[in-house]
């Protein structure tokens, strides 16, 4: 907070080093870099795809080819567009220095906000992914960022957790909801950590099973829920019902798969510290260049107040340049705080379920031509938990030639969706936190009259496939009178 440009530089100096002998480094210079500008002038930025072929190296056993230290552990998340999981290399420097360090600021904020917490007098509750051995090479480990760092802590955090990890990185989510809500409806449980959705899913269980009215006569001392992933906003209410305390609190975090970004560091504010000391070096690139090879990028001391910006990262895993598909846009400059404003392109993510535009309008082209039908135009968009009822999704569909039976279009797309996309698959799992989507099909034109009642007719104006929120399909249907 008080010498971040500093941070930043010294950092940078420190990857380019540490880089400069890998494959990546030689490929690209590094000895020869001096600067932040000569990097941006030298190195190209990357998504996901142009990275693949040197990941998928690595996961075959090759080594120093992005980053010198050993490789042996991947995060797996969808949301690529060449298959249906992409891979981040886990180095052990970023497990203990980026991950494990935001989880110890995490809980050092938590403690400077609440003086008189009594946190660690009971155990923290962790919902996890799961994790398998890497077929392409035996010595090496991938899953869900979750799980790569439950199965890599320390024996004194494991002490502090519940339930125990045979249980909490079981792949089969139906019997591991059931294990985990009968082994931690008898502990002291003080905080969670985990996405909104499989929470929800769990406490609802537990609820069930101990006939009790809400969370806080099951664990009386819950004090906090630290949240990431999706938007927490859908989910407010739901959880003061749960917790009906206004002494709980709520703590957001910025994570993912590629590292450790932000944490909400003040109370009553819903700004999100950027963490600049966990190995990340950060550039930010206007959205309408995004998409250059070398666009014109800001690092840290070049950047604006409310200006919404493409995040780019370069890691102490090994990734460089990359490009991670989040905007943000900054709400203050002393210290750096930010707000995250949304996705580089059109995203489901209520649910964890990473729903990118790609993926749905490849299952849509599939169940078309499995059902004889051809879609014109789709939008769709999340329907939030209520009660006890699963979330889902749901679709505005405009076909120029209907199937002849729309419930199994679908069935087909719901199947085709988890295909393309692994954690939709997960969220979709015997129903468990989504259920079978909704589709209604709309009369031809219905777009087409929709976009001119917005003025947005035009070749530059599309429209959006797929919402975060429920305003465009809210509004279709409201035109329709459904």
């Amino acid at each position: 907070m008080k010498n971040p440009h500093e941070i930043q530089e010294q950092l940078f100096f420190d990857l380019i080093q540490k880089g400069k002998n890998t494959e990546w480094g030689k490929k690209f210079g590094y000895n020869s870099i001096k600067s932040a500008e000569a990097f941006k002038k030298s190195v190209p930025v990357s998504p996901y795809e142009s990275l693949f072929p040197y990941i998928d190296r690595m996961m075959q056993g090759e080594q120093n080819i992005l980053w010198p230290s050993k490789i042996s552990w991947f995060s797996k998340s969808s949301g690529t567009t060449n298959a249906k999981s992409k891979f981040i290399p886990v180095s052990k420097e970023a497990l203990y220095h980026c991950h494990y360090k935001g989880g110890k600021d995490l809980l050092c904020l938590f403690f400077n906000n609440n003086p008189d917490s009594k946190l660690f007098n009971g155990k923290n509750l962790a919902i996890g992914g799961s994790y398998y051995k890497n077929p392409k090479w035996k010595d090496s480990f991938y899953g869900d960022v979750s799980a790569v760092i439950m199965a890599n802590l320390p024996m004194w955090a494991q002490y502090s957790r519940t339930p125990d990890l045979t249980i909490a990185l079981m792949d089969e989510w139906e019997q591991k909801i059931e294990k985990m809500a009968k082994a931690t409806l008898n502990e002291n449980v003080t905080c969670i950590s985990g996405v909104p959705t499989w929470t929800i899913v769990l406490l609802n269980r537990i609820l069930e099973l101990t006939g009790k009215k809400n969370m806080l006569e099951v664990w009386p001392n819950f004090e906090v829920f630290y949240h990431g992933a999706v938007a927490f906003s859908p989910y407010k209410e739901i959880f003061k019902n749960f917790f009906p305390a206004p002494n709980v609190d709520y703590m957001e975090t910025f994570t993912a798969s590629e590292g450790f970004f932000g944490i909400q560091d003040q109370k009553g504010s819903d700004e999100l510290l950027l963490m600049l000391d966990y190995g990340i070096y950060y550039e930010f690139i206007d959205i309408d260049h995004q998409d250059d090879e070398f666009p014109k990028s800001y690092s840290l001391h070049e950047v604006e107040l409310g200006k919404s910006y493409a995040m780019v990262i370069s890691t102490n895993a090994g990734l460089w340049r990359y490009k991670i598909g989040d905007t943000v846009k900054f709400t203050s400059l002393a210290p750096y705080r930010i707000r995250i404003t949304g996705r580089t392109k059109h995203f489901i993510n209520a649910f964890g379920e990473e729903l990118m535009v790609e993926n749905a309008e490849t299952a849509v082209s599939k169940a078309g031509i499995k059902t004889s039908s051809i879609v014109s135009n789709f939008t769709a968009a999340p329907v939030f938990f209520e009660g006890n009822k699963n979330g889902r999704h749901e679709w505005v569909i405009e076909f120029s030639q209907s199937p002849k039976d729309l419930h199994q279009f679908s069935q087909i797309l719901d199947e085709e969706l988890k295909v393309v996309n692994s954690d939709y698959e997960a969220k979709r799992y015997k129903d468990i936190a989504l259920q079978q989507p909704i589709i209604h099909s709309v009369p031809q034109g219905t777009f087409y009259k929709w976009m001119k009642q917005r003025g947005k007719l035009g070749g530059q104006n599309k429209v959006p496939r797929l919402s975060n929120s429920r305003e465009f399909v809210e509004d279709i249907l409201k035109n329709l009178n459904l």
